[in-house]
């Protein structure tokens, strides 16, 4: 309804998105929206005698997001069995009505959070002591392996796993060790890798799916595009290549051989005026690499509300090998974060990514953040944003 009431806005209304259920509120539904009874039952309505798929994000872990403050949830950090026994068993109990059967629930399970326990603890220098104390309490780990295993059981629901996106975990010290990790939650409290259907990538993120101007193996003047500023010896350069091989470690530690991988295309396409449409110059690898890549953002790590960002491919399954979906899981058009400090009760905080005149933090490596002004709150509706986002969009809208 809020994207087709924006001019132009009725091309993608139809599109479907993932329902957030990001605090223990909006199991019943918050500020009039609808819960997730109301969601289901509109499902069952639209279903009719065909199949539908309903995509629900489960996001609401104790300390969550523990390296970002926009996205900060209700519950402390040590508030495991609050988390278990509000959270995850009254929407098991929703899903498992039933009602409901006929329904393929998918669900994304507690974005960022494992990758946060990789990449931004210990000795590093993105590490926050808020992730180095989940690290140690263990609770991210304990309750994804407990959502796991709650929604599991349930025969129509099928769980997907966070997996961060290419410029998070693309890195050497990053991708096995993620794997791992992932592996570990998933035989955690009673879950084991038959509760995983498979991984998600690029969750609310902006990374390109498929970079096609240049490629990781690439050279000018005898110097790999790893060294080059963008790419940073990253062994990735898009999503579409890091989700298929990241399939493959996930497989090679110990999930079944079927899983499937979804990404979040609904903001990565980066079209318009300024999409290159061949590679860059070869005067050096930063030359060749900023005047090919599609993804314009300042800098990988910037995830906020990004200037100049576009809608991606359409939801669409079985797009490319190991590929069981492109999803819009973020509904284009919702705010990340707040441009500036808005007091709130959803427990959200300012994070000065979401602020465009910050110039930024080790997590990116001290660039500006690149994000748009006047933002609202993360999850509420932000106009100028969803105005961009269709303008952008590529391939193109009709």
């Amino acid at each position: 309804a809020k994207a087709a009431a924006e001019p132009g806005g009725s091309r993608v209304s139809n599109q479907p998105t993932g329902v957030w259920l990001d605090r223990i509120a909006a199991i019943n539904g918050v500020n009039g929206g609808m819960g997730l009874r109301d969601h289901l039952n509109a499902a069952l309505t639209q279903k009719g005698s065909g199949e539908e798929v309903v995509q629900l994000v489960i996001y609401d872990l104790p300390g969550r997001d523990c390296s970002a403050l926009a996205s900060n949830g209700e519950l402390g950090p040590t508030e495991i069995d609050k988390y278990k026994t509000q959270f995850i068993d009254p929407i098991a109990a929703v899903l498992a009505d039933p009602k409901y059967a006929s329904l393929r629930i998918v669900t994304t399970i507690e974005i960022d959070s494992l990758p946060n326990l990789v990449a931004n603890t210990g000795s590093r220098a993105t590490a926050t002591p808020e992730c180095d104390t989940m690290l140690a309490n263990g609770n991210y780990v304990k309750g994804v392996g407990y959502a796991l295993a709650k929604l599991g059981a349930i025969p129509n629901v099928y769980n997907y796993l966070d997996a961060g996106h290419h410029g998070w975990l693309g890195w050497d010290d990053n991708f096995g060790a993620a794997a791992n990790l992932f592996k570990q939650a998933a035989t955690s409290e009673g879950a084991t890798v038959d509760d995983v259907q498979g991984f998600i990538t690029n969750t609310a993120n902006y990374s390109a799916l498929k970079e096609e101007n240049f490629t990781i193996n690439d050279t000018v003047n005898g110097t790999s595009v790893r060294q080059s500023k963008w790419i940073d010896w990253n062994r990735y350069v898009d999503e579409l290549s890091f989700a298929q091989a990241f399939r493959n470690q996930l497989v090679s530690v110990g999930f079944n051989s079927g899983i499937g991988m979804l990404i979040d295309t609904s903001r990565n396409g980066w079209g318009g005026s300024a999409r290159p449409t061949g590679p860059g110059a070869r005067t050096d690898v930063d030359t060749y690499v900023n005047g090919g890549r599609y993804d314009r953002r300042i800098q990988v790590g910037n995830w906020c509300n990004q200037a100049g960002a576009g809608l991606g491919e359409r939801p669409q399954a079985s797009p490319a090998a190991g590929i069981d979906a492109y999803v819009w899981m973020k509904p284009p058009g919702e705010s990340d974060g707040s441009s500036s400090a808005i007091p709130n009760d959803e427990g959200k905080g300012f994070d000065r990514m979401c602020d465009p005149t910050y110039t930024g933090n080790p997590r990116n490596n001290n660039n500006m953040s690149g994000a748009l002004p006047n933002a609202p709150l993360s999850g509420h509706w932000f106009s100028a944003q969803f105005q961009q986002l269709m303008q952008n969009a590529y391939p193109p809208l009709p």
